[in-house]
């Protein structure tokens, strides 16, 4: 009998201190325990708002060099990476019968110029002959006033005159189309000199060839580019920015350049052109950034990392911007009011990107938030102040 009080008790006791088990860890460890969170005070000081984005060097000014008629490369001088001189014969390409076309053009100029003398010579022959016909019909109409000659002779005369007269509108119209052709034929020449001139490529610009596209012997069509050069004057960089950030850039805003082939060095430099053409697929605006100092040895599509310092205040409160919340379509913070919690609107301002953000108002200095929390906080949910929330490992 004893013994079964006994092993009573014991279960009883056992199943008391369960219950209390239980109870413990459900209001310290389980779902009716405070919310542990950790705060953060409002400062003040200096803040600079900045953008990051991933970038290539490219180069603003770069040259396809190619005939504008179908042709084969006849040499190429040059090749990758080589330093060109504006004016440098960079390739040649066979001009198959241009030469002789040149020629021809000559000849067919120069008999041009034969028929344009010949009818400056008829025109002054019309016109001298002209002037006697005329002269000689006013004599012929004097002397028949004076009845020295017949009405016929007269007429005979007038006819002659007006006979004159249209033989030198015909060879003034006759010098007139020789001309015209002879204008033409010159044309012809200088039109077809610059097709032979084109069959040389030559450097635009004091330059680097950046890409040696066909060998002798090559046939290629019109606007086919034989070389590439490019202006190392004018490297600069093609970043990519989030939609989401670039709203802050402007042409003018310094930025910090980090290459690829160089990590551990910064470098300066500053935006120089917004597209205004945003990607759709990718959400990303195009940014060019130049360099304030080129770097040496760098190369044409390297990667970048681009830094844009897009605003800079100088005293301004901040707090960290993951305490930033936005309930109800308001942006605001959670603050501890007698253990309990309450959201505050704030007004923000910009985000930094180490991770704090501007309070414009809704704030003071000093004035702590909730920056963390272990679980989603609601209106007046209990909490409790730890330094830091470290996550159970899985």
């Amino acid at each position: 009998m004893n013994l079964r009080l006994g092993r009573k008790t014991v279960l009883i006791a056992a199943g008391i201190a369960g219950v209390l088990l239980l109870g413990w860890l459900a209001t310290s460890q389980g779902p009716l325990a405070p919310t542990r969170i950790t705060l953060a005070k409002v400062e003040q000081g200096p803040l600079a708002a900045s953008t990051f984005g991933i970038g290539t060097v490219e180069a603003r000014r770069g040259y396809a060099l190619g005939p504008t008629v179908a042709s084969r490369v006849a040499r190429v001088l040059v090749d990758q990476g080589d330093v060109v001189e504006s004016g440098q014969l960079l390739a040649e390409l066979d001009p198959v019968d241009l030469g002789d076309r040149v020629v021809s053009g000559q000849l067919a100029a120069e008999r041009a110029t034969s028929i344009v003398r010949a009818a400056e010579a008829q025109l002054a022959e019309a016109q001298s002959r002209a002037q006697i016909a005329v002269a000689s019909a006013r004599r012929s109409n004097e002397l028949r006033a004076q009845g020295f000659v017949s009405q016929e002779a007269a007429d005979a005369k007038g006819h002659e005159a007006n006979a004159a007269k249209a033989a030198v509108d015909a060879a003034t119209a006759q010098l007139a189309a020789a001309r015209r052709d002879h204008d033409r034929a010159l044309s012809d020449v200088a039109g077809v000199g610059k097709l032979r001139a084109q069959a040389r490529l030559t450097s635009p610009v004091d330059g680097v060839v950046s890409a040696r596209l066909v060998e002798p012997g090559t046939t290629i069509v019109a606007g086919q580019a034989v070389l590439q050069v490019i202006d190392p004057a004018t490297l600069w960089i093609k970043a990519r920015i989030d939609q989401g950030q670039a709203g802050g850039v402007r042409v003018g805003q310094s930025a910090e350049i980090v290459l690829r082939s160089d990590p551990r060095r910064t470098y300066r430099g500053e935006v120089q052109r917004v597209d205004w053409v945003s990607d759709a697929v990718t959400e990303e605006r195009i940014v060019n950034v130049g360099f304030a100092v080129r770097p040496e040895g760098i190369s044409v599509g390297e990667l970048v990392e681009v830094t844009i310092r897009t605003a800079e205040l100088a005293n301004v409160r901040s707090i960290p911007a993951a305490a930033v919340k936005r309930l109800d379509r308001q942006d605001g913070v959670w603050q501890l009011a007698d253990g309990r919690v309450e959201f505050r609107p704030v007004k923000v301002g910009i985000t930094t990107l180490d991770g704090r953000s501007q309070i414009v108002d809704g704030l003071n200095v000093g004035d702590e938030v909730v920056v963390h929390s272990e679980r989603a906080l609601k209106p007046d949910a209990r909490v409790r102040i730890v330094p830091a929330i470290v996550s159970a490992s899985p």
